[in-house]
């Protein structure tokens, strides 16, 4: 990577921990692909109820040659997203998927539908 990974906590107290765990999600994202020129993760609670539990949002911006992926993990109902863990865990998958249909394309690997050819009557 080209530069340093940022992580920053919206109206938050920094986390350490938390921000080794998404170090360590980065640089799982790394080793898939080497093109990764720059990365800012963002970790908030947009909505704190008081009743219901507070609810984790993670947003990552890959910055890629030619491109930017951006993943905007809020799951307003999702209440396993209580969790940071598994906020976390599920933001970085659907990174990792949107990395690898990059990359596909990057390589030309991706899929084409074959034409259905029209019958004469």
């Amino acid at each position: 990577m080209q530069t340093m990974p940022q992580v920053s906590f919206d109206d938050l107290p920094v986390d350490d921990a938390i921000r080794e765990e998404i170090l360590d999600h980065v640089a799982e994202l790394e080793r898939f692909s080497d093109r990764i020129t720059g990365c800012h993760v963002v970790v908030a609670q947009p909505h704190r109820h008081r009743r219901h539990g507070r609810l984790w949002s993670i947003r990552i911006d890959l910055a890629v040659p030619g491109s930017e992926i951006v993943v905007n993990r809020h799951h307003g109902r999702d209440h396993a997203h209580e969790d940071i863990h598994v906020a976390i865990r599920d933001a970085f998958d659907a990174a990792r998927r949107r990395l690898e249909d990059h990359v596909r394309r990057m390589r030309g690997e991706e899929k084409t539908h074959a034409a259905v050819e029209e019958e004469s009557p």
